[in-house]
């Protein structure tokens, strides 16, 4: 409901702390996450990619960082976008890693809204979609597998491949190979593609004059559990045969480029990118 609200890209006139303009959207959607959560009474702490500062919002166990909205900047041409969770124990996520988590979720809005949730303890990624007038959520698929080979890529922060001679290969590679291109611009989508289709590749990677903007807290430990919880395999750009779940959260600003996805498919981004 809050999204129907808007049809326009409408600017809010400032910035979050990473310097990213703001879109009401964006602000909008962070109160309502911000309220839902206090409301729950199951959090202690919790940080956006719009309000990044630990924030007390309760008594409960857990501490969450997430993406209110993310594809803010696809939200004008009416493109699907999303959110993104993660969950620890606890009262901070400094000094923790993603394989920390207890669970991640990450939702997509789009004809239908549908959330894939990942549960480490039982090695498991379900989904389930909103029905009944938006009031109830249907498990729509209780276990999701990606195979290991998939030939569909989504190259992120593509820019990147003009002065990253290594990122330009593998596309070229995955050209020659007539995979299939299905990309947004949007992280959650693309994504959440893979989760759909059981296979294929996400990255996004940086250069010397393009830096990878993807936030480790918000984003890649969120995405990356669930990626792994679906038997697929995750990868830091610059740290070989490196699971995003294995780096340590040092600020809440943190960035990486990763590849997401099938095992074959990330361990031939690892060759292109490393050997």
């Amino acid at each position: 409901m809050l999204l129907s609200n808007y049809v326009k890209h409408e600017y809010a006139g400032t910035q979050n702390a990473s310097g990213d303009d703001q879109l009401e959207l964006d602000i909008d959607c962070d109160k309502a996450v911000f309220t839902a959560i206090r409301d729950s009474q199951v959090y202690n702490t919790a940080a956006s990619e719009e309000t990044p500062v630990e924030t007390p919002v309760g008594k409960g166990p857990y501490v969450i960082a997430f993406d209110p909205l993310d594809g803010s900047s696809i939200i004008d041409a009416n493109f699907s976008v999303g959110s993104i969770y993660g969950l620890w124990e606890g009262t901070s996520i400094i000094g923790r890693t993603g394989r920390q988590q207890v669970a991640s979720a990450v939702a997509l809005y789009g004809p239908r809204t549908t959330m894939c949730i990942a549960l480490p303890f039982s090695s498991k990624l379900l989904e389930v979609t909103l029905v009944q007038n938006k009031t109830q959520w249907e498990l729509s698929r209780p276990f999701i597998q990606l195979q290991s080979n998939g030939k569909i890529f989504a190259p992120g922060n593509l820019r990147a491949s003009n002065d990253n001679i290594r990122y330009q290969k593998l596309i070229n590679h995955w050209m020659k190979e007539r995979y299939t291109l299905r990309y947004t611009g949007g992280m959650v989508p693309d994504v959440y593609h893979i989760f759909v289709k059981s296979k294929g590749i996400f990255t996004n990677i940086s250069s010397e004059k393009a830096k990878a903007k993807l936030r480790l807290a918000y984003e890649v430990a969120p995405l990356g559990l669930i990626v792994e919880c679906a038997n697929g395999k995750t990868s830091v750009e610059n740290l070989k045969n490196t699971s995003v779940l294995d780096l340590t959260i040092e600020h809440l600003d943190q960035r990486c480029g990763v590849a997401f996805g099938s095992t074959h498919e990330v361990d031939t981004f690892t060759k292109f990118m490393f050997d």
